[in-house]
């Protein structure tokens, strides 16, 4: 499908060129990194830009480091790149297996981490790894640079925080200063390319407290804290372990769609829940699956 929408085309050098050309459009601007979604939405008549700014020659998009306990992961980092970093994989297993679960390997060689969270969709993989880990979103202007925690990130289906002059360039997660491990459970259709019917990741840390959010059950992502005020300060066991299948019941809201009934989400959502508990804490106890395996319902 040709793509028949009129729109300048930039690929600026420097960091400088790209702001000044998003003051000055604002919303009539669209960044261009990996382009899994803007080129679809452009050919299907989607997006109809004034200019399309190529972001791929920013060196400064480019960084993968960790600095004291502070991973960034700049805006031009793909899926691909965090799953072949050693450093994503020893050190935050979590978000490695999550990236695994993303589309196929074609789309996750183009597709970036800050594509994902840029597009906002209810079912994006990363946003509750981000989640549980409190990460923060860097974004940049002429004016200045401005730290978006992650919980106020998302403000509904396919929207974010992020001002129309403004550019997503990192995104910033802490390693948890206490013994942790975690699990990302996704339903999913079958293996291969196929969006989430249901996501929930959990982070379980050594002091018997837990981290849990979810994806495509609700308008946007979101952590649980009702159900993590229900299993913090407890051994997770069978009972604890239905009472907090209970309560996340009420904190997500499925809808019904191409891929599955509301009825059958909620019903999985539990069932997500429990087996992401169980894979999180024996992970913490050394006796789990390896990360990346058995997480696909």
């Amino acid at each position: 499908m040709p793509i028949t929408t009129e729109f300048e085309y930039v690929k600026p050098k420097d960091m400088d060129k790209a702001l000044h050309l998003f003051s000055l459009y604002g919303a009539k601007a669209r960044a261009l990194a990996g382009g899994t979604d803007l080129v679809v939405h452009l050919k299907e008549n989607i997006a109809h830009p004034e200019v399309v700014v190529d972001i791929k020659d920013l060196g400064e998009l480019a960084g993968l480091s960790l600095k004291g306990d502070t991973l960034r992961i700049g805006a031009r980092i793909t899926f691909s790149e965090l799953i072949e970093s050693p450093l994503i994989k020893n050190k935050f297993p979590l978000l490695w297996e999550a990236s695994l679960t993303v589309a196929s390997t074609g789309v996750r060689n183009r597709a970036t981490l800050a594509g994902n969270i840029c597009s906002a969709v209810p079912s994006a993989d990363s946003a509750p790894i981000l989640a549980v880990y409190d990460a923060e979103v860097l974004a940049q202007s002429v004016k200045g640079e401005r730290r978006i925690p992650i919980a106020g990130w998302f403000t509904g289906p396919k929207k974010t925080a992020l001002l129309p002059e403004e550019l997503l360039t990192a995104v910033e997660l802490k390693i948890p200063a206490k013994k942790h491990a975690g699990c990302y459970m996704k339903l999913s259709r079958y293996e291969g390319e196929d969006l989430a019917q249901g996501g929930i990741a959990v982070l379980a840390l050594s002091d018997n407290t837990y981290r849990v959010a979810f994806c495509a059950l609700g308008p946007k992502p979101s952590r649980c804290p009702k159900t993590e005020a229900v299993l913090n300060g407890n051994k997770l066991n069978e009972k604890l372990l239905i009472k907090a299948q209970e309560v996340i019941s009420g904190e997500v809201s499925p809808i019904a769609d191409i891929r599955s009934s509301k009825e059958y989400r909620l019903h999985m959502t539990g069932i997500m829940l429990g087996r992401a508990l169980e894979t999180a804490v024996a992970r913490l106890s050394g006796k789990g699956p390896k990360y990346g395996t058995g997480n696909i319902l």
